[in-house]
């Protein structure tokens, strides 16, 4: 039985919207989804990366619609949607994986450096969650992108970005609670740890190889497909009674 004929894994003819999609973990959210089935609406500020990501998912057989959108705009998310409903007619799945990092000394940071991190990474998962929640139906998904600094630290001056994703967590819980019995719309968070992307990068070598990786269980960082696997199983319906919760994706960092 492949993925797609599997009725607890397939999220066949739903439409996804993924933000961040433009690289990195968004674009591994957007490929997954394809695989199982949705059509995948990406969104993020830069579109010619956006473009890659939407022939990957039309490569996989699937309908792709790209939109730039700057999620911390509340004008722009609700753009977002309506664009999504004119040419797919539903939205199922939110994953809101938008998000920037900064790694500043807190006595140093300025108050733009700590909005600029805030605007995106919790308001824009929240105009986005509020726009998608006014047209999703019942058993519709939405899936905050957390991180595992929500409940540890990664010994970097990372303020703004973990109060961002601690911040994220409550945000879940809330929304699953006001949203669960009243709209039927499954409200939950991943929190992966340690992934090579774009915005990790910026670490150094010394840093991943004395600091990081010994700090966690599993001794390597998580592969993107691992995360996405775990973001298309949290919408699907063998998740149907999971609701509020915080998922970490962290090869055992948070235990360690």
């Amino acid at each position: 039985m492949t993925e797609v004929d599997d009725p607890y894994a397939s999220l066949r003819d739903r439409v996804t919207i993924i933000t961040g999609a433009s690289s990195g973990l968004g674009a591994a959210f957007a490929e997954s989804f394809a695989r199982a089935g949705s059509n995948v609406v990406v969104a993020a500020r830069r579109t010619e990366r956006l473009d890659v990501t939407a022939e990957a998912v039309r490569s996989l057989g699937r309908s792709a619609l790209v939109v730039k959108t700057d999620v911390s705009v509340p004008e722009q998310c609700s753009e977002l949607v309506e664009r999504a409903i004119e040419q797919f007619g539903r939205v199922d799945v939110l994953v809101n994986n938008a998000g920037i990092s900064s790694a500043v000394p807190a006595t140093r940071e300025t108050p733009e450096q700590f909005r600029s991190i805030i605007d995106v990474n919790l308001y824009g998962s929240y105009w986005m969650a509020q726009a998608c929640a006014r047209v999703m139906q019942p058993q519709s998904s939405i899936i905050n992108i957390s991180s595992v600094l929500a409940v540890t630290t990664a010994r970097l001056p990372q303020a703004a970005y973990t109060a961002s994703k601690a911040a994220l967590v409550g945000l879940t819980r809330d929304l699953a609670q006001q949203w669960g019995m009243r709209k039927g719309i499954r409200v939950n968070a991943l929190a992966p740890g340690y992934f090579e992307t774009e915005m990790t990068e910026a670490y150094d070598d010394e840093y991943v190889t004395t600091v990081l990786l010994p700090r966690i269980v599993l001794g390597r960082a998580g592969l993107p497909a691992e995360l996405a696997a775990t973001a298309v199983w949290l919408a699907s319906p063998g998740a149907g009674y999971i609701t509020g919760q915080t998922i970490l994706v962290d090869g055992g960092m948070s235990i360690a």
